[in-house]
């Protein structure tokens, strides 16, 4: 649970199970999060090695961020609370054949 304990860690983790994302698309598509509190994250995902970290050799460095194989499998272990979720919480009765998690 410490792993992806808090707020935005789970959102972080199903955002980048789509693809993989620059911080500053990431940020986007996390309305609400600080920078603070991403960058954070991402180090201490990165840390766990659930998120890896890709800078090229440009200038300014260009830093990209997606899912390691273990990533992968926490969401997909992560799946059957999401399908709770949407059930019990959004009261969604039909799965979205779209939806991640």
């Amino acid at each position: 649970m410490d792993v992806i304990g808090g707020k935005w860690k789970v959102l972080i983790l199903w955002a980048l199970h789509e693809r993989p994302y620059r911080f500053g698309a990431l940020r986007r598509e996390l309305p609400g999060i600080t920078e603070k509190v991403l960058a954070s994250h991402l180090r201490e995902l990165e840390s766990d090695g659930i998120v890896h970290r890709e800078q090229d050799d440009e200038n300014p460095p260009r830093v990209e961020y997606s899912l390691t194989p273990k990533g992968t499998a926490l969401n997909e272990a992560l799946e059957p609370l999401g399908a709770w979720g949407r059930t019990n919480v959004l009261g969604e009765t039909e799965p979205d054949p779209h939806r991640v998690a």
